[in-house]
């Protein structure tokens, strides 16, 4: 399956479920060890598991299984590794802690100023 079904596939089933502030940041070219990253939100522990055990579900009915998940029953964030993509359902208290879209999001003004010398 390739990236881009499997970002649609993940983000539909999220929105299906009620997962929160659904968000896809295309990090191709920045990390060398996944093209996407989705980011929800879930509005409690217990909802974040459901969450990751339903896209799971979903995908291996898709012949797509996880290769790995990380974050437990009572976890604040669990993360599910789909190789090009990686989903982060967490908390909106840890969402706004660790902030990975801006993380992911955020230009690096070193290449761009070494561009910028280059071409004077």
């Amino acid at each position: 399956m390739q990236a881009d079904e499997l970002v649609e596939l993940v983000t539909a089933e999220l929105d299906d479920r009620k997962a929160e502030n659904i968000v896809t940041v295309n990090v191709i070219g920045k990390s060398s060890f996944t093209d996407y990253m989705v980011i929800a939100t879930g509005t409690s522990a217990r909802h974040i598991k459901a969450l990751s055990n339903y896209v799971s579900l979903a995908l291996k009915d898709k012949g797509v299984y996880p290769k790995g998940v990380e974050g437990g029953q009572d976890s604040e964030w669990v993360l599910v590794d789909l190789g090009d993509v990686i989903l982060h359902i967490m908390t909106a208290q840890t969402r706004e802690f660790y902030q990975l879209e801006k993380l992911w999001t955020v230009e690096n003004t070193e290449d761009n100023d070494e561009l910028e010398e280059e071409d004077e």
